[in-house]
């Protein structure tokens, strides 16, 4: 604690504070995910420093997922995918003149998930990482096969769409200059090309511009009426009684955040599902019933922090809110996973001590942010997607002062559109784009290693024990889709 109360902890406070803001803001914009709301930051951390950057981004993360509850209780329309669990009872709650209360359920259920999991992260990351430590170049690139191999559970119905999502995403990778040879490979003589495409441009792209473009083929979202509604925490009594939601909601959301693909919107609904499960007044659920707020709450701000666990320990992303946070560590040439805890420490001791800024800061502004966010919501549509997108492109044009930075993410943006209406899954193409070089340059260090006998990948009982388990989940995948479709 008294390191956040030094000169640089003090800063680290202000920008938690401003990134959870900002995430309960765009939260509470229907349509505008916790991703989005980072990938519109993303460009304007490139020339912060690493902690404030990083701190930025993750605490955007933490302050979305309430954010997303403000509409999903007052009008019945998720501010975000996760919190659309939260609209079965909290919204019933509103009809019934509890807005204000099952608000302030949604608020301190979210600090209590916030909170252990970031214990859990605390706890769980380093021995990990220290695991990691023993990795050689071919235990690395199996360790990316291992996260392409979640490609299956993040392609939604259909695997081979997400297996072409992350085929172009490895193609993309692979743009620029050979990480070997040096050769410029699929840059058509484009001196713009030669340094690669940057993972941040395709995220912001597929994620912030193909939202806006998918949001103006989509009705209005509703309106929300201020009315009387006054945030109100709950007492003791109620804490209570919402203590066994919360902690249902705070054990499936640790489960589903380590477990990469899952996310916040499965915890939420499994944790909804097991509260009415184990409640013993199940009647109530779907009708008004607090705990059917407090365990979804609960579960998504959770992931909030579990979900990195596998992004700093192993560089794995699991998630669209991991792949943007992965495109800040890489903005400021940091590399998450093991190697991370050796080489800056502090960047991750700083990471931890914003997010516990973060979730504080979170209940702080929960309480006065109420109106601010109900007049955002009845803003025209119109003028707040031209206001966005004039932040998308005015924060890339700011990286490299290069309109062909920004021709790349308008590019990214339609294809991203286009692959939403064939509904391709983008994260696959996301994890092409963010494991290519992992994978590729690895693979290719792994051969000149053991003058190209390509046993060394099996002769690695790491490389081998993870190959292993990406042939077991993959296989299990297939079986799955098959008995689906069967």
């Amino acid at each position: 604690m008294a390191g956040l109360l030094s000169g640089d902890g003090l800063v680290t406070i202000l920008f938690a504070t401003a990134g959870c803001l900002w995430g309960i803001l765009g939260g509470a914009l229907p349509g505008i995910s916790p991703s989005i709301a980072m990938a519109l930051l993303l460009p304007f951390t490139y020339g912060m420093e690493p902690i404030p950057a990083i701190v930025l981004l993750a605490s955007v993360y933490v302050g979305a997922e309430y954010g997303g509850s403000i509409p999903a209780i007052l009008i019945r329309t998720p501010g975000t995918n996760a919190s659309a669990a939260t609209t079965l009872d909290g919204y019933e709650m509103a009809r019934q003149g509890k807005g204000g209360e099952a608000l302030g359920i949604s608020l301190v259920s979210g600090l209590v998930g916030g909170l252990f999991g970031l214990v859990v992260l605390v706890l769980a990351t380093e021995p990990l990482a220290r695991l990691a430590l023993a990795f050689t170049p071919a235990a690395y690139f199996a360790l990316a096969v291992l996260g392409l191999s979640v490609i299956a559970s993040l392609s939604g119905k259909s695997l081979m769409k997400g297996l072409v999502a992350a085929a172009l995403g490895l193609m993309i990778a692979t743009v620029g200059t050979d990480p070997v040879s040096g050769v410029p490979r699929f840059t058509f003589e484009s001196a713009e090309l030669l340094g690669g495409i940057r993972p941040i441009l395709v995220m912001v792209g597929l994620f912030a511009v193909a939202e806006m473009l998918v949001q103006i083929g989509e009705p209005p979202w509703a309106k929300a009426e201020a009315g009387d509604t006054r945030l109100e925490l709950p007492g003791l009594a109620m804490m209570r009684r919402l203590l066994p939601a919360q902690a249902i909601g705070c054990g499936i959301g640790t489960f589903e955040g380590v477990t990469p693909g899952a996310g916040g919107t499965i915890a939420a609904f499994m944790a909804y599902n097991e509260a009415r499960r184990w409640s013993r007044n199940k009647d109530a659920f779907g009708k008004g019933a607090p705990e059917g707020v407090a365990a979804p709450e609960a579960a998504n701000n959770v992931v909030t922090a579990t979900a990195l666990v596998p992004l700093l320990s192993l560089g794995i992303p699991g998630s669209n809110s991991a792949a943007i946070l992965l495109g800040g560590f890489m903005v400021h040439g940091l590399t998450p996973g093991p190697l991370l805890f050796e080489r800056a420490p502090e960047v991750v001791w700083g990471l931890y001590g914003g997010l516990l800024a973060a979730n504080i800061a979170m209940l702080l502004l929960g309480l006065v942010i109420l109106t601010p966010a109900l007049w955002l919501v009845n803003r025209p549509k119109p003028y707040l997607l031209a206001a966005i997108l004039c932040l998308i492109v005015s924060g890339v044009f700011a990286i490299e002062q290069s309109l062909f930075d920004v021709a790349l993410v308008l590019g990214f943006g339609v294809l991203g559109y286009l692959l939403r209406l064939a509904e391709v899954p983008v994260l696959p193409l996301v994890l092409g784009v963010v494991l290519g070089f992992m994978l590729e340059s690895n693979y290719r260090r792994s051969l000149v290693i053991s003058g190209g006998d390509h046993a060394v990948f099996v002769e690695d009982p790491i490389a081998l024990t993870l190959l292993a388990l990406a042939a077991a989940l993959t296989a299990y995948s297939l079986w799955s889709e098959f008995r689906r479709k069967a």
